[in-house]
């Protein structure tokens, strides 16, 4: 199904989803969901229909630490298992060995996944690549030569021992898995996680919104009790390092996701490092070293866990040399506060976003451990105006949600949903004078395919840079590049006459393909953006926000640039018609000549000097005013020439078809790449 809108200036901009691709040969039931946490990660199954379960190791815990250490020569891939030589540890025995082995021990590396270093803002203890464009974590051991890892390989691993203990207790192989993603993962995000499946052996099915395998694992559960599964509701996912906050509807088996929000750089990771803070200074310790950071990390982590549940607790830093230390939950509280104010703001801007007022929803659903934390739940029933639902284990619901998908992607006979996710920032393109042309606006439903058509911008144009880019601001130097590429062979033709089709698909999982193809010769080239690093943990919470504070100037930016685009238009093709008419007798009298030479030096002036649009449009209106009476002769003189010889249905039907071809004219001028 596809639908077509008229845009300003006349282009036609259409949206259709995608054709689905085709289907492999897949084993049903022998699929798994795979939460990959910051904190914590955990895979489940729900083969052929079954109620979802999480798996367990030998020593029967679902949660896996998300922590790979690689000290000395390293020890068994299991998650506290035996030693092979040469294998990272994997899970709760390379958390044990964090303080030992700070630099050599990684943990969170979720928060560096798709990013690249200027993009990391936050304390950490490792020691990371300068010269690289992603994130590289030297990981040798001291005095010896640097070895990196990236984020991505330090995930497989985790995934690896996932899939190791799926395998385990299927007694086969595993088809595929669904890996979950924060919602406001950006594409770079995405890109790793799902690099990081392949690495580990798996067949990605998909990449699952971490709100919407919550609301997946609610809607199915509260059926299968007898209740109704249908309503608006509000998926407040606090996890060990993101946040995500998504505003559903659920209607007959369809999960569409209305709006999104968030932030990719903050949770529990966060808490921790407030109550680390405060915990430092009063060890009076100003700047603390690789194993003092883990040391103080891993006590403030067990102090907030411990205060989920007491009043009070005590904290012991040997190596900090602080000894034992009461801390209260309302020190906590007073510490996390602010952050805490930030996931609210952002779920009452996610609200807006959906037309929505939080007496029109029907549940709030808690998602992530960082939910544990007495305040969050009081501040969220306080912005929501209801006691959120919390009846699933947050740690494990997303997992569920994951199998729940998994399942169904496996070919079962588990009946099946509808999941309708949308995309967390506008894509597009980069026009002439740097302005953004959105071809996709955010929270658009995916998978989708939107595309629109672009004219050249002089007749000595052949072809065009494709320069696609992320975020919510009008011009290209306020959003994220995400690609460029060029497209050749663009035939001469008169300004706006040639016709390029740029094409824009996500797929289920959000990753893009963009396509440009010259609609005469038929030339084409397309380009799967695969970002080597995303958007910085500032800018992803930060570009919507932006977009609104600068909406005034942003727009006065766009028009001033609309304005030159326009005035540089005009006086090209009035060059181009005065070197053309040369000395044809009658056309162009001296005097003329340099009175419209002139105002043409005179355009050039306002155009430089002008900070605003206005003065650019009335100079190019007293432009065209003035060469009006040399643009009638010329056309007059067109007419005279081309009627010569010719019957008057000759004439109509050359008539009809410059209407028809001016129809189809309208669209915004690309990029010059090739002006030779």
């Amino acid at each position: 199904m596809a639908q077509s809108i008229d845009i300003q200036g006349g282009g036609l901009f259409q949206i259709a989803e995608p054709e689905a691709p085709s289907k492999r040969r897949r084993k049903p039931g022998k699929a798994i969901g795979i939460d990959l946490g910051t904190t914590h990660s955990l895979v489940a199954i729900a083969p052929n229909g079954a109620e979802p379960r999480v798996l367990a190791d030998a020593e029967g815990e679902v949660l896996l630490h998300s922590v790979v250490s690689y000290a000395g020569s390293g020890a068994g891939s299991g998650a506290g298992s035996g030693a092979t030589t040469g294998q990272p540890v994997v899970g709760r025995a390379a958390r044990a060995l964090a303080v030992e082995h700070p630099e050599q021990v990684l943990s969170s590396v979720k928060r560096f996944m798709g990013r690249a270093p200027k993009d990391i803002d936050f304390s950490h203890p490792y020691r990371l690549a300068d010269d690289a464009q992603v994130v590289r974590l030297d990981i040798a051991e001291p005095g010896q030569p640097p070895r990196y890892v990236s984020p991505v390989e330090v995930s497989a691993r985790i995934l690896e021992v996932l899939r190791d203990r799926a395998e385990h207790e299927l007694d086969d192989d595993v088809a595929g898995a669904v890996i979950t993603v924060p919602a406001y993962f950006d594409e770079a995000q995405r890109q790793a996680t799902k690099d990081a499946g392949r690495i580990a052996g798996l067949e990605v099915f998909r990449l699952l919104a971490e709100p919407t395998a919550a609301a997946l694992a609610y809607g199915l559960d509260r059926q299968g009790r007898g209740e109704h599964g249908e309503g608006l509701f509000a998926v407040y996912d606090l996890g060990g390092g993101t946040f995500d906050i998504s505003i559903l509807r659920l209607r007959e088996g369809v999960f569409q996701v209305l709006a999104t929000g968030g932030d990719s750089a903050l949770g529990g990771d966060d808490f921790d490092r407030a109550l680390a803070g405060h915990l430092l200074g009063l060890a009076q310790i100003d700047a603390p070293s690789p194993a003092q950071q883990q040391e103080l990390m891993q006590a403030a982590r067990a102090a907030k866990e411990a205060l989920s549940e007491a009043e009070v607790t005590t904290v012991t830093l040997e190596r900090c040399g602080l000894g034992p230390t009461q801390v209260s939950r309302a020190q906590l509280d007073a510490l996390i506060l602010p952050l805490v104010k930030r996931t609210i703001k952002a779920s009452k801007a996610a609200l807006t976003d959906a037309s929505l007022a939080k007496t029109e929803l029907d549940g709030v659903v808690l998602v992530g451990g960082s939910t544990r934390v007495p305040l969050v739940r009081a501040l969220v029933q306080k912005a929501f105006g209801r006691e959120p639902l919390a009846d699933i284990d947050p740690d494990k619901v997303v997992a569920y949600g994951a199998a729940i998908q998994a399942d169904i992607l496996s070919g079962s006979e588990r009946e099946g949903v509808t999941l309708l996710d949308v995309v967390p920032l506008s894509l597009g393109l980069e026009t002439m004078g740097g302005i953004v042309e959105k071809i996709i606006p955010r929270n658009a439903t995916i998978p989708i395919s939107a595309r629109q058509v672009f004219t050249n911008y002089s007749e000595k144009q052949t072809g065009m840079t494709v320069h696609v880019v992320q975020g919510e601001r009008e011009l290209a130097d306020h959003c994220r590049s995400l690609a460029r590429f060029e497209l050749r062979g663009i035939p001469r033709l008169p300004p706006s006459m040639a016709r390029v089709e740029i094409t824009f698909e996500l797929d289920a999982d959000a990753l893009l393909t963009v396509t440009a193809r010259e609609l005469m010769t038929g030339v084409k080239q397309s380009i799967e953006v695969k970002p080597t690093y995303g958007l910085s943990a500032d800018e992803v919470d930060e570009l919507v926000m932006d977009s609104l504070d600068h909406a005034r100037e942003d727009f006065a930016a766009r028009n001033l640039a609309e304005a030159r685009v326009e005035m540089g238009r005009v006086m090209l093709a009035l060059r181009t018609a005065i070197d053309e008419v040369g000395a044809i007798e009658g056309m162009l009298d001296p005097t003329e000549r340099e009175q419209i030479l002139a105002a043409l030096v005179e355009c050039e002036g306002v155009m430089q000097e002008a900070d605003h649009a206005d003065p650019i449009n009335e100079a190019r209106e007293q432009l065209e005013k003035r060469s009006e009476p040399f643009a009638r002769r010329r056309m007059e003189r067109a007419l005279r020439s081309g009627m010569a010889g010719k019957s008057l249905a000759e004439i109509e039907s050359a008539l009809a078809e410059e209407d028809a071809l001016d129809e189809r004219r309208g669209a915004h001028a690309a990029e010059v790449i090739d002006p030779q």
